[in-house]
């Protein structure tokens, strides 16, 4: 009888595209859901193959309890089950099966279809083989989407959620910049130039930190591309975000001022105790360099890992004298 289905197993997988530990786990469940439903049976069935029999055990308060079912009984039963409930459990097989191509692909980035926009905002995208959900927090605010549009995005994780998988999809993490800038510049995903940090206001602006191998080489302007001809796709695809490329340094102060740009700093204190940085800059560069709601400061900031105070050069000047 196992021998059968042993060889149903494979025939099966091999038809279907789908691992044969899955089928002989869909058949399994089959044959226990057919002996649950034979026997009026509510408590859990479990279901093994071994050698030329199929052994059955009742699950009662954490103990295998073997269920006695004569062999001509369990061939009918085993028949039966083959039939009605295999199917039913070969199709969330499948479904797994495509699901579980997805966990592979955490962390890339796919091509999608808006099927439906959901109350909260969420989207659902067709990914071809699954479903997957962009959540109304993993999308750039200032983009608008419609039923039909296609995107980009990083598949940001595959969870298994009641009995199924979802697959949850982002445009905000910095990983999906890191993969944009990877697919658009070979440079990084050769390793020739290394992204070391990003951090990200989604659709307003970001900062990447980079570096060479061959110091002989500028990274920032190997990412850039003549003319902006490498980053100006990216931005387009970020729905206008600025990347601030900042080439690395152990030089904390030189750090700090290109963290800042595009403003200018005329001054600078370090503070390696607090781990703080006052900065000044002229007047009128105030809120360039702090940014529109702070974003600026706030990515210069994560960036860093140093506290930044923007100061005006005369606020900056009244300080020193009062220390």
């Amino acid at each position: 009888m196992v021998k059968n289905l042993k060889k149903l197993i494979e025939q099966v997988a091999k038809e279907k595209d789908i691992p044969e530990w899955l089928v002989e786990r869909a058949l399994k469940n089959s044959i226990a859901l057919a002996i649950k439903k034979d026997r009026k049976i509510k408590n859990h069935v479990e279901v093994e193959l071994v050698e030329d029999e199929i052994r059955v055990y009742l699950l009662h308060k954490g103990e295998k309890v073997p269920l006695n079912i004569v062999p001509e009984e369990m061939n009918r039963i085993a028949a039966y089950a083959a039939k009605e409930e295999f199917l039913k459990e070969l199709e969330r097989a499948d479904e797994e099966r495509r699901y579980l191509e997805f966990v592979e692909l955490e962390g890339e980035i796919v091509l999608g279809i808006v099927r439906r926009i959901a109350e909260n905002g969420d989207l659902i995208v067709d990914l071809g083989k699954a479903m997957a959900v962009l959540p109304k927090r993993e999308q750039i605010p200032k983009e608008v989407y419609k039923v039909g549009d296609r995107l980009k995005a990083l598949i940001l994780r595959v969870v298994r959620k009641r009995g199924s998988y979802e697959i949850i999809l982002s445009r905000t993490h910095p990983n999906f910049l890191i993969k944009l800038l990877e697919a658009e510049v070979s440079e990084i995903k050769e390793g020739e130039v290394e992204i070391l940090n990003v951090v990200r206001e989604p659709g307003e602006r970001a900062k990447v930190l980079v570096r060479s191998r061959d110091t002989r080489i500028d990274p920032v302007a190997i990412v850039v591309g003549l003319k902006g001809t490498k980053i100006a796709p990216i931005i387009k695809e970020l729905s206008g975000e600025r990347i601030d490329l900042i080439k690395a340094t152990e030089n904390t102060e030189e750090l700090v001022r290109k963290s800042l740009a595009p403003a200018p700093v005329t001054d600078i204190r370090i503070d390696p105790k607090t781990k703080r940085v006052e900065v000044a800059v002229p007047r009128d560069k105030l809120s360039v360099a702090i940014g529109k709601k702070g974003v600026n400061v706030k990515l210069a900031n994560k960036i860093t890992g140093w506290y930044i105070d923007v100061l005006s050069e005369e606020d900056f000047r009244k300080l020193s004298q009062m220390k």
